[in-house]
């Protein structure tokens, strides 16, 4: 048997509000944006004052890792769908964990709202709770929480989907004693890729030449985060067993699978609770397309303000065991990347342009130096780094 799954899109938070148009009705299109994540649209566009004027409520991303490893939580603000600055995040806030017992582990200011709590043992037999004070003074505490157990992911698979041109990758995990009954999944995928020409070439300014590259700036590597959560449950099923729920699709278009492709799974158990609040996020940013769908709810989560419990909060802290697996795939499909053919350069565009210059050609018909656009000779440019990940297995 097959277990059930969903994908919540891009972790939006979202707020039901009044349009003022009568009472008990609601704008399909109302929506505020947390934690700089992605939205869908609507067919016709309202955007009543509520929306593009809304409050700045404070929005709780992450979970207590009790594995051993890193713990992470991320502080930002919710924002109005029209406004088009980049997602506003909170730093200077203190942040701990408190163990039922009375213990107290204190998360670290990484700045940039991201707050960390180093590799800590944990008892995963008592209940947590999270405590935010923010720069302002304001305290926040959530609700206790359980540690989820979580079962070892037994497999990562993968096949080709020819009908979708795109590479389906699959987890697969079992709990023996049927107890975590409800999974969450995200991944972090790497891939090489490589550009159509290769730059031996660069400028020394301050002798005013043009010497040998020393670094390669043709292959690079770039790892990117899901942005849609799967959720899966066997409540319904005799067995706890998951197979073949898909975690990610890879379009061959992409060219991701071509010179080496990896991805980390990260699975989750989830209390009943925990997945009953990312089901209800699955509902709410799934079906706001039209009159007919269902209508945006006000799912806030279980974390409150300690001295105004009607202030709105966004997000939900948990408290599992995390299991993660890495798998390669090396299936070469795609296409080696092309470009145009090169310019030739005298000395003086060499130098003084902007082109990434790849080698000095001697004629005839012309000698020069070659030179293209940083789209086809420097990987950086794709938003990709030269440094190897130290996982990379070649």
């Amino acid at each position: 048997m097959i277990l059930e799954g969903m994908t919540v899109k891009g972790r939006d938070f979202i707020k039901k509000l009044k349009t003022g148009y009568g009472t008990g009705k609601w704008a399909s299109c109302a929506m505020l944006v947390a934690a700089g994540l992605a939205i869908n649209s609507c067919i016709e566009e309202f955007s009543p004052p509520e929306v593009t004027n809304p409050g700045v409520y404070l929005v709780v991303d992450g979970f207590l890792n009790v594995s051993g490893d890193t713990s992470q939580i991320i502080l930002s603000h919710t924002q109005g769908v029209n406004e088009g600055r980049q997602f506003d995040r909170e730093s200077g806030a203190t942040i701990t964990a408190e163990a039922e017992n009375g213990e107290s582990y204190a998360f670290q200011d990484m700045g940039g709202g991201l707050y960390q709590l180093p590799p800590t043992t944990l008892n995963p037999d008592l209940k947590y709770r999270l405590n935010i004070r923010r720069f302002d003074g304001r305290e926040y505490e959530s609700e206790l929480v359980v540690v989820s157990k979580t079962p070892p992911i037994d497999s990562i698979t993968y096949r080709v989907d020819e009908g979708r041109n795109a590479m389906m990758i699959y987890v697969n995990t079992h709990d023996p004693s049927n107890q975590t009954r409800f999974y969450r999944w995200n991944y972090e995928e790497t891939y090489e890729y490589r550009m159509a020409y290769y730059s031996s070439l660069t400028r020394d300014y301050e002798n005013k030449k043009i010497v040998s590259r020393t670094d390669n700036i043709n292959v690079c590597w770039r790892t990117l985060a899901s942005r849609d959560i799967k959720l899966g449950s066997t409540i319904k099923l005799s067995q706890d067993i998951v197979r073949d729920i898909p975690v990610n699709v890879v379009d061959i278009n992409t060219n991701k699978l071509y010179f080496g492709y990896s991805i980390l799974v990260r699975q989750y158990g989830l209390t009943r609770e925990a997945f009953e609040y990312w089901t209800d996020l699955a509902k709410t940013t799934q079906g706001t397309g039209s009159l007919f769908d269902p209508q945006p709810s006000q799912v806030t989560g279980n974390i409150k303000a300690k001295a105004d419990a009607k202030e709105l909060v966004f997000g939900y802290f948990s408290a599992a065991q995390e299991q993660k697996q890495r798998i390669f795939i090396r299936e070469t499909l795609g296409a080696y990347p092309r470009c145009m053919a090169p310019d030739t350069l005298t000395f003086d565009e060499a130098f003084n342009g902007g082109a990434v210059l790849l080698y000095y050609l001697m004629g005839p018909p012309k000698s020069g130096y070659l030179g293209t656009s940083e789209s086809c000779a420097d990987c950086r440019s794709q938003g990709g780094t030269t440094t190897k990940p130290a996982f990379w297995d070649r």
